[in-house]
């Protein structure tokens, strides 16, 4: 078989392209040498936005594509994306009022806005905005963007491609990829070949590895690696807001409740000159991301209340600028096909957020090599679990009236998970005894068994840090049995 698009990293990049290809009529490959959203994907802020201090940088192009997507995947993904309000308290001698208020007005106006509220200038003196907050800080203003479950995005992308058609393939990792007259051959570890009419490269971090080490082809773009951490803490303030806080450096970092029972804070832009791969948090980062909330916070954080830490190497644009953190955060493609034969694309950049308009932007840089197929479609379309016309909220009551056995707790985390598809997993159980054996967190042998035959949850870690966060709250003994389970 010849596939018409063989698309190399699982991604949010790699799969939201997979999706649209497949969505389209085409035949498509995905392989992904980890696991899905492995890398860069799962190593994010969890934000779906326009990227408020982009505008500073005057990407406006970017901002506006960036707003107009996050109202489509709202609608789109209601289950892991939601409203989130931020409050910006003012800080003298910084950003002068009237800047802000330029921004916010822009960032409210830059597209057309229909779920989430605009931003306003708030009292924190006396108000429980401000209670988390030094009594220094008497102003501030509130706007609104949302938060999304970063891996499990992108699972829903890959599952709606494999729905579509499309194969997706783990732990298969290309070696190497040649052109044979109209379409590429290309080579995994294990041995296994594919032949496609066309490759795109959305391998993030490993972009260039790609080009250079497997495609052996010329590129005329590079990425520029900078790796981006956070820190995990236990809860620090009450109430569902999320604060944006200015540093003295002119950048920002963001303190978000996480998991209920913690916040999450990043992140940094730290230039990264190694190979790409699994980063940790420096020593230097955690103390510039505790320093920095501290100068906020009423009652400092310590080492002593974190939990956990990430990082991930974001695969930007090199667009020559000397900071890493004023490296554009828009994306860019490279194309390859000389004499108009079995064309590669490769990527440099991108967000979350603007994933789902990469793909088609990609699409229409391949459709001339590509056989006759569909047009646009995924701006109109539900992700899997979505279908929820009357609203999350709507859909949750029902879930808890239908299976009231799983209480409140776990039909909430469930929902959140998997939205309408919930029902794969629960099917006809009566009682929680139904769903097998309980590791923890209600995490149950049907779950397990969906999420490796429906979601290409290979190991342990795989469930428990990105098809989910339970590895933040099951205990060391009920993480040990969950891997011996699965790896049996």
């Amino acid at each position: 078989m010849i596939y018409d698009l063989l698309i190399v990293g699982g991604g949010i990049n790699g799969c939201a392209i997979a999706r649209d290809a497949a969505g389209r009529g085409l035949s498509v490959r995905l392989v992904e040498q980890g696991d899905l959203a492995q890398g860069t994907s799962s190593a994010s802020t969890k934000l779906i936005h326009g990227g408020l201090r982009y505008l500073e940088l005057y990407e406006f192009c970017l901002v506006h594509e960036a707003l107009a997507e996050r109202e489509l995947l709202l609608a789109a993904a209601p289950h892991v994306i939601w409203p989130l309000k931020f409050v910006l308290p003012y800080e003298k001698g910084l950003r002068p009022v009237w800047l802000l208020r330029l921004g916010l007005f822009l960032y409210d106006h830059l597209a057309r806005r229909k779920r989430l509220e605009g931003s306003h200038m708030v009292t924190l003196s006396g108000d429980a905005l401000g209670a988390p907050l030094r009594d220094i800080y008497r102003v501030g203003f509130t706007y609104a963007d949302c938060w999304v479950d970063d891996s499990r995005l992108v699972v829903l992308n890959a599952r709606d491609a494999a729905a579509r058609g499309a194969t997706i393939s783990v732990g298969a990792k290309l070696i190497h990829a040649e052109r044979r007259g109209d379409h590429w051959r290309a080579t995994l570890a294990g041995g296994e070949t594919i032949e496609a009419r066309a490759l795109v490269n959305a391998a993030g971090p490993w972009v260039s590895h790609v080009i250079e080490d497997a495609l052996r082809i010329p590129s005329r773009k590079h990425v520029r690696l900078v790796k981006g951490s956070h820190l995990v803490l236990r809860r620090l303030f009450e109430g569902a807001q999320a604060y944006i806080l200015q540093n003295p450096d002119g950048r920002i970092i963001f303190a978000i409740p996480y998991e209920r029972e913690f916040t999450l804070v990043g992140t940094t832009d730290v230039s990264y000159d190694g190979s790409a791969g699994a980063v940790e948090i420096s020593e230097e980062e955690t103390d510039y991301l505790l320093a920095s909330l501290n100068h906020f916070l009423y009652r400092p954080a310590t080492r002593g209340d974190i939990v956990w830490s990430y990082a991930g190497l974001r695969p930007l644009y090199d667009d020559g600028s000397l900071k890493a953190s004023v490296v554009t955060r828009d994306y860019a493609f490279d194309l390859d096909a000389p004499d108009a034969a079995a064309p590669s694309l490769s990527i440099f950049g991108g967000k979350i957020t603007t994933a789902r308009r990469l793909a088609e932007h990609a699409l229409d840089q391949l459709a001339r090599f590509l056989p006759p197929h569909g047009p646009a479609w995924t701006a109109r379309a539900v992700f899997p679990g979505g279908d929820m016309p009357q609203g999350f909220d709507r859909f949750l009551d029902e879930l808890k009236r239908d299976k009231p056995f799983l209480g409140d707790a776990l039909a909430l985390r469930l929902a959140r998970a998997y939205g309408t598809r919930v029902f794969d997993i629960v099917k006809d159980a009566l009682v929680r005894a139904d769903l097998g054996r309980d590791f923890g967190c209600g995490l149950s042998e049907a779950e397990i068994a969906y999420l490796r035959e429906m979601e290409w949850a290979r190991t342990a870690d795989d469930i428990l840090w990105r098809r989910s966060k339970l590895g933040l709250h099951m205990s060391d003994a009920q993480q040990s049995a969950l891997r011996e389970y699965v790896g049996a």
